[in-house]
């Protein structure tokens, strides 16, 4: 065989330029042909292994196990071939639906293969047809895991443009989200926190995403929350009203000190009605009673539709018994 080489070469009579040239070509030749045969689309079996992610209530997020996913499929080579290496290294962290896990017993969960069906680009790839499964059932453990339902609590600070203001609380959604922990994590948990919300200048409706804050060694339903603001251009009235008492009895009078109170109201410009023809400030017998001091509160009886803020100065006047005959 040596001498069958060695007469080739002889024969072929190449120097080392020749060589030089010859090499570099044979490589590129096998280069072309390599990526020509990989191109081309083939079938067979691919094999994926799959951690599933899924948040339902009282199990941990992450299954404990790892399901294998075998289908017959159409590609490249190329995606064999990186098919066939992931399949032997690491899971494909796959997150599904809740509505699509199937409780078998106990923290066992299960996918059908009609169910897999969506899930074939993220197993294998977009340029891969799934012509079937071999797999028609997969299984998954998701533990048991302690839990509690919170309430988010927005943090913010906000500062308004002139003669504008918020008509509304700062509203949040979702308003709730489930806590995820060990019991001796959670006990302490009665709400948790979105990062801070900072605005300025503000003068139309605001809203955006924002994230909640971690806490170490828990997990939550949700990592983040929608927020919006209603805001309001305002104008403000200005008015001095006499204080009158409602739900004395009929044997009882009272008698306000100071009987006259400076009202300001901040209602939404433009005014759809004048707000003081149906505006009334009183103070509540009943008030009085539970009162230390005979001092009560000064309310609005009512207020029409786009008083946004009632404001009395003084807030609250000392109130005078007298006995009717």
């Amino acid at each position: 065989m040596k001498d069958f080489i060695h007469k080739l070469l002889k024969a072929m009579n190449l120097g080392r330029r020749d060589w030089a040239v010859l090499l570099p070509a044979l490589l590129l030749a096998f280069s072309i042909w390599l990526i020509h045969n990989l191109s081309l689309r083939y079938n067979d079996y691919l094999r994926v292994y799959v951690v599933a992610h899924c948040n339902m209530d009282g199990h941990a997020e992450v299954s404990a196990n790892r399901a294998e996913v075998i289908a017959r499929c159409r590609t490249t080579g190329y995606n064999v071939i990186r098919t066939d290496i992931r399949g032997r290294g690491k899971a494909i962290d796959v997150n599904f639906k809740p509505s699509e896990m199937k409780h078998k017993e106990g923290d066992v969960f299960y996918l059908t293969t009609f169910d897999l069906q969506e899930y074939a680009h993220v197993f294998y790839g977009d340029d891969v047809t799934v012509e079937y499964f071999l797999t028609d059932t997969l299984f998954f453990r998701f533990p048991f895991e302690d839990f509690k339902r919170v309430p988010v609590q927005p943090v913010y600070t906000m500062s308004y443009a002139s003669q504008h203001m918020a008509s509304g609380p700062i509203v949040v959604v979702p308003d709730t989200v489930t806590v995820y922990g060990q019991p001796f994590h959670l006990e302490n948990i009665d709400k948790v926190y979105t990062r801070p919300i900072n605005f300025s200048g503000i003068s139309e409706d605001i809203q955006g995403m924002i994230g909640i804050e971690k806490i170490k060694g828990l997990r939550m339903s949700a990592s983040e929350v929608h927020f919006s603001q209603d805001v309001t251009r305002f104008v403000e009235l200005h008015k001095s009203l006499p204080v009158q008492a409602v739900n004395l009895p009929s044997d009882k009078g009272m008698i306000a000190l100071p009987s006259f109170v400076d009202v300001t109201l901040k209602c939404v410009f433009p005014l759809e009605s004048d707000p003081w023809d149906v505006l009334k400030v009183e103070v509540d017998y009943n008030d009085f009673l539970s009162s230390l001091g005979g001092k009560c509160r000064v309310r609005p009886s009512s207020l029409s539709r786009g008083v946004i803020e009632f404001e009395a100065d003084p807030v609250a006047v000392d109130c005078v018994i007298e006995e009717r005959r």
